[in-house]
């Protein structure tokens, strides 16, 4: 079993979302177009998928949450949990996106800026539908917390954030290695090996898969799930294909009834 949840690791195919549309890039940048999320949500829900995030990357960075029409036509199109983010800032935008069809809800730049909100999230909510996105970019020997899609340091430990996180009540931290992203290099193993010892919630590995290889090393680093994107929406990996090699590996994870 994981080491850190001993439970089985979950494979998660990520949806970043501008203008209603897929998009993929490398560190945050340089998007490009990779299709149409509803479709491709539901692929990766018939292809074994055990979660899917859809993240917002606009929202944030225009003011505004994510489109919840495109979070409804996603979610009837699903049976798997749909996670989302993007621009939530209070109670009243998570709760519409719930309202939407969203199982949990992901939140970045808002908590960093007023970290009470991870409190009213778990308060409201409970803990098992928050989950605290943590985009960290190498800063020498530490990682530093940067927001609004990868455009604003936030000046804080990315490590000491994450933890203030899990102890305000967010149930799982999604960590991006923002040196990894769209790399193809895998996962920064030394961050997600350190995230996974300071906290005492699940950690979502992402940023940098370009081989099953990857996903085994963010496994046996500590991962209680291994989120995917570019390798994913260009068809050089597969969702049924990281869940044979990871089984191969000894790796337990949850196959098809």
């Amino acid at each position: 079993m994981n080491r850190a949840t001993g439970l089985k690791v979950r494979i998660v195919p990520c949806l970043d979302v501008r203008d209603g549309r897929v998009v993929k890039g490398t560190r945050f940048a340089n998007l490009r177009d990779a299709g149409d999320p509803v479709e491709a949500a539901a692929r990766y829900a018939m292809e074994g998928a055990d979660e899917i995030v859809y993240l917002d990357v606009s929202a944030t960075p225009e003011g505004r949450s994510a489109v919840r029409e495109v979070v409804e036509r996603t979610a009837r199109s699903l049976f798997v949990p749909l996670t989302v983010g993007g621009g939530v800032r209070g109670a009243a935008d998570a709760e519409r996106l719930l309202r939407s069809g969203a199982d949990r809800i992901s939140v970045n730049s808002a908590a960093v800026v007023r970290p009470e909100l991870v409190d009213e999230l778990a308060r409201a909510f409970g803990s098992q539908c928050v989950v605290l996105a943590v985009d960290a970019l190498r800063a020498r020997t530490s990682w530093t917390v940067w927001t609004e899609a990868g455009r604003r340091d936030a000046g804080r430990d990315a490590l000491a954030w994450a933890r203030e996180g899990a102890d305000r009540g967010a149930g799982e931290i999604l960590l991006t290695s923002i040196d990894r992203d769209g790399t193809g290099r895998g996962y920064d193993l030394e961050l997600l090996e350190e995230v996974v010892a300071a906290v005492n919630v699940p950690v979502i590995a992402s940023g940098g898969v370009g081989s099953y290889a990857h996903m085994l090393e963010g496994a046996r680093g500590g991962a209680a799930a291994l989120l995917v994107a570019g390798t994913f929406h260009r068809g050089e990996l597969t969702i049924r294909g990281a869940k044979e090699a990871l089984a191969r590996a000894g790796v337990p994870v949850r196959t098809a009834a």
